[in-house]
């Protein structure tokens, strides 16, 4: 794939993201796109988003549980960036119309004190470096038409991200069981789905290790201040104006989050 075809379906993205507009999958339109591929249109799009004033925050990983990788047909998983234009606070409201076809997922984010530099990084390293754990949603997003995604089209869309919402509680990952805490995720005052740790890669603490030895592989690292996504606990919640969430971790608190 020709470089100038990967700027391309970049701008693309950037600008069905700026617009609120979705496009056909790319994996169709260019049957040839390998995953390397979709990973440079995904960085033609970051690009595009830092030089419209927007930071690095973060990473994350996705398509890590059973239930997500069965509701999009995705069965490996990806990552992304996080980016400051996406980070909301507990108990905040966000304007439906600001996301295009969104769907709530409830995570646990790391928030790291020291790098961690793949490859060779395993759990260990990873609990070491954390700063603290805290429950959050991930508000995945596609611009590409009615989730008809392959890997290669939530890769260069950035991994599906929307935006994110951070409880209000930090916690310690040395007094959790990171593998077994439960979580709770309701929509309107109702269970929508159960999860745990371990629907993560086994453990969140395994799903930052993956994380860190890929891009690890790539030269980047994971670095102190950041945020980290280790992915879905249960399966997405799909959303519409007037919708409330709140997600519940055992032993990390809560967050909760509506939509207007």
């Amino acid at each position: 794939m020709q470089q100038a075809l990967i700027e391309s379906l970049g701008d693309e993205l950037f600008d069905a993201l700026r617009a609120g507009r979705v496009l056909e999958p790319l994996s169709t339109r260019h049957p040839d796109m390998s995953i390397e591929h979709a990973y440079a249109v995904q960085q033609r799009l970051i690009a595009r988003r830092l030089a419209d004033g927007e930071t690095v925050v973060g990473k994350k990983i996705g398509v890590t549980s059973k239930a997500v990788m069965d509701m999009l047909g995705v069965y490996q998983p990806d990552f992304g960036w996080l980016l400051s234009g996406m980070v909301f606070d507990d108990g905040c409201t966000i304007e439906r119309s600001s996301l295009i076809q969104p769907k709530a997922e409830g995570e646990i984010a790391f928030v790291l004190k020291r790098a961690l530099r793949g490859p060779g990084i395993g759990a260990a390293d990873v609990l070491a470096a954390t700063e603290c754990v805290m429950p959050c949603f991930e508000i995945v997003d596609s611009r590409i038409r009615d989730w008809k995604i392959r890997i290669q089209d939530t890769v260069a869309d950035n991994a599906s991200c929307g935006v994110f919402v951070l409880g209000d509680r930090a916690v310690s990952p040395r007094d959790l069981d990171l593998y077994a805490c439960g979580m709770v995720l309701e929509k309107n005052g109702e269970v929508f789905a159960t999860g745990a740790g371990a629907a993560a890669l086994g453990s969140p603490l395994h799903a930052v290790a993956w994380l860190a030895n890929t891009l690890g592989r790539l030269g980047i690292a994971l670095e102190p201040g950041e945020v980290i996504l280790s992915g879905a606990l249960a399966a997405m919640a799909p959303i519409a104006a007037g919708d409330q969430f709140r997600v519940s971790i055992g032993g990390l608190g809560s967050c909760s989050v509506r939509f207007a």
